[in-house]
Formats: C-alpha cells, sequence, structure tokens
C-alpha cells in the first residue's frame, strides 16, 4: 500500500498537555475506525507548531479524507517515492 507523508499546521501544538495530545490522537483514531483498515497511521512527529505523519492509504484522497473527520489540517500531502538510510550510504 502506497505511504504518505502529511505536514500539519497546527500553531502551538507542540505546547499541549498529555491530556490534549491523548484527545487529538484518539479523535484521529476514531476517523481511522470510520474510514476502515485501507488507512493505517503509522507514527506523527511533533515539532514547534507542525505534526508530520506518516500513514498507509491507497491514495491522497483518503488522507484528506481521514484529515476532515478527524478536524485536523493536511496541508500538504505528498507520496513516498523512496525509502533512504544511512544503509544507503554503505556506513553501517
Amino acid at each position: 500500500m502506497p505511504q504518505f507523508v502529511i505536514e500539519r499546521d497546527v500553531p502551538g501544538i507542540h505546547k499541549l498537555s498529555e491530556a490534549e495530545v491523548r484527545a487529538v490522537a484518539q479523535k484521529s483514531v476514531e476517523a481511522l475506525t470510520s474510514l476502515g483498515p485501507q488507512i493505517q497511521w503509522i507514527q506523527s512527529y511533533v515539532t514547534e507548531n507542525k505534526i508530520y505523519c506518516v500513514y498507509l492509504a491507497p491514495d491522497e484522497a483518503t488522507i484528506r479524507e481521514h484529515a476532515k473527520r478527524a478536524g485536523v489540517p493536511a496541508n500538504r500531502v505528498a507520496a513516498v517515492r523512496r525509502l533512504m538510510s544511512v544503509y544507503d550510504a554503505g556506513a553501517a
């Protein structure tokens, strides 16, 4: 299944309490459940004012529908074309 990186502009996200982060995550999981197994949340990275999420989904439209249902932005959605790591450099 295709993998996507989603950039979400969320001012102040890095200042949320654990309870607030949990509430955002629970809303996302509810949206995932409503969409069925065709979309999977792999992980997210919170930076200052942004969240970068990695998802598996059949297409960008499914990613955007999830964002709509979860009430979170999907400012930029990019399909992963290739994975790269230190192993590709022959250093490990």
